[in-house]
């Protein structure tokens, strides 16, 4: 069995990281209070304290739901109103202590796309204003709406999630047992910034490119297992689901591939566990070492060339990811990392709750 630490497989996608530096569009992010993206995280619970202790009653009121609460599995990647408070209500301090709290679950990667996603929702009204169409108006970086979950203060869990349209960020803290960062969603319209001044940025540039790099190494037999269908889905096939649907293991598993084919795919996800905070992410990609990295499937749909409708998912005992490029002829992305064991806690969650009712 092959156990790889964080250290060693972020070293696979260290250049990746660096591979999409094209300066960011030109809708800024909401305000100036929005953190350097390379800030390094807090303590979560220390986060989330300073994040309540900078709101007024009404504030929490809004932010602040019961841990059992349905509105903590209630995510969704989008357009329309959700729970939490938005960045819209909050002021100059108060944003900044969000972001302080959604800095602590994600990593250098996932901070960079969580803002990227902001700016992009800003890109995007301003190209549908210019083309008249009557979506311009449900764009709006500032929709987007942090709620805490329990008391993280006091015993855990608790969790939070930030969310609006194509980010879904939601975390469960277990104490001891650290965090769940699942379901984590990051989308991107457009793909591709087609005008303008940034024309030709991506902000989910690797993601598309280590695939399809992937994708060309396999050989003709490779290629046809792989291959699920002639076109893409539409959309991711887990969708907005509280819990991931059962999928068939479909693809190529990575016991038929050779070792550059396999590093490749190593690579690969640990871009997208790279999204999340350090120690959720070395803990992740344990977890699909220790259940056999040989079990995971690869699976292609649709064109074999970028710009035009494709999808591919990374789908083993324990994780699911998914990427579709389907709508608008293949420039607007999902993509998800879904924890099949203990996406919003899960089975932690359950086995933390039996631990706490065995000690009394």
């Amino acid at each position: 069995m092959e156990i790889r630490g964080l250290s060693v497989v972020l070293a696979l996608v260290a250049s990746g990281l660096g591979a999409c530096s094209d300066a960011m569009p030109a809708a800024p992010p909401p305000r100036e209070a929005v953190a350097a993206a390379g800030a390094p995280a807090t303590s979560p619970a220390a986060a989330a304290g300073a994040f309540l202790a900078a709101l007024d009653r009404g504030g929490r009121a809004d932010a602040t739901f019961d841990f059992d609460d349905d509105e903590r599995r209630d995510w969704t990647y989008l357009p329309g109103g959700r729970g939490g408070l938005p960045l819209a209500d909050m002021d100059t301090a108060q944003r900044a202590a969000a972001f302080a709290l959604v800095d602590s679950g994600l990593g250098v990667h996932g901070r960079r796309l969580a803002r990227g996603v902001l700016q992009l929702e800003g890109t995007l009204r301003e190209i549908e204003r210019a083309g008249g169409s009557w979506l311009a108006f449900r764009r709006d970086p500032e929709r987007y709406h942090l709620a805490v979950f329990g008391d993280p203060r006091g015993t855990p869990p608790w969790g939070w999630r930030f969310e609006g349209h194509h980010l879904s960020v939601n975390v469960t803290d277990l104490g001891p047992h650290g965090q769940v960062v699942a379901p984590l969603f990051v989308g991107a319209n457009p793909a591709r910034v087609p005008s303008g001044p940034q024309a030709g940025h991506r902000l989910l540039a690797e993601e598309e490119d280590l695939a399809f790099e992937l994708l060309h190494l396999l050989d003709p037999a490779q290629r046809a297992r792989a291959v699920i269908a002639a076109q893409s889905p539409g959309d991711i096939v887990s969708g907005d689901d509280p819990a991931a649907p059962a999928i068939a293991p479909a693809g190529l598993p990575a016991s038929a591939m050779n070792d550059a084919q396999r590093r490749q795919l190593r690579r690969l996800l640990a871009l997208y566990a790279s999204r999340m905070a350090d120690a959720a992410a070395s803990r992740q990609l344990q977890r699909i070492d220790e259940a056999g990295f040989d079990r995971l499937h690869f699976a292609w749909a649709g064109a074999h060339q970028p710009r035009a409708p494709h999808y591919y998912r990374i789908h083993g005992p324990t994780v699911l990811v998914e990427y579709d490029n389907s709508q608008d002829g293949g420039n607007h992305v999902h993509s998800v990392w879904r924890d099949l064991e203990n996406d919003f806690g899960g089975d932690l969650l359950r086995r933390h709750y039996a631990a706490a009712a065995h000690r009394h």
